[in-house]
């Protein structure tokens, strides 16, 4: 019986980059990179820098999409794409609407050189989802299936501690899968 916490799998808060919301996002680039020197328990580097307020506190996250996002601003006249994306909007006609507004216009240099001095706040996700500690790993799962997230803060009395990553979920049910395939044929 597997009684692992998500406090077993997730990612420490000090192995994670984090950013102030009002730096640059050449900035929060730097220290994404940074981080990819610390690893998670299963040896994956974080690909998220966290975002804090002035008090502190985590608020946000940038992922590699967002990143890439950022150098399409019109991508916000269609509204949240990852909405869009799960009410059915047949993907054709988000592909005419893209095409209509001209998305992508211009070379990936000039995209660059504007995106770097974009401040934080205003590309971060927002973060709305937090998991204790002790929460077991299957309700970790439900909740991230659930939530579509690719990642959720771990808090401690209500403090946040760490992250733990869809990743190391899916190795977890991996090798859970793998180890009751292996007793089967044992017996």
């Amino acid at each position: 019986m597997n009684l692992k916490r998500v406090k077993d799998l997730m990612v420490s808060l000090n192995n994670y980059g984090t950013i102030d919301e009002d730096a640059m996002l050449l900035e929060a680039l730097k220290e994404l990179e940074a981080s990819t020197t610390t690893v998670g328990p299963e040896g994956q580097p974080p690909r998220a820098v966290l975002v804090q307020n002035g008090a502190g506190e985590i608020v946000g996250q940038l992922g590699h999409l967002d990143f890439l996002k950022v150098l399409e601003p019109k991508y916000n006249l269609l509204g949240d794409l990852d909405i869009l994306s799960r009410a059915t909007i047949d993907p054709e006609f988000l592909e005419q609407m893209v095409e209509l507004l001209g998305f992508w216009q211009g070379s990936l240099e000039n995209q660059c050189h504007r995106a770097v001095s974009i401040e934080v706040k205003w590309v971060m996700r927002p973060v709305k989802e937090s998991l204790d500690a002790e929460t077991s790993l299957t309700e970790a799962i439900h909740k991230m299936i659930m939530w579509q997230s690719m990642r959720a803060l771990v808090t401690e009395r209500g403090e946040v501690v760490g992250v733990v990553r869809l990743t190391d979920l899916f190795r977890e049910v991996s090798d859970c899968m793998k180890r009751n395939h292996q007793r089967g044929q044992d017996k």
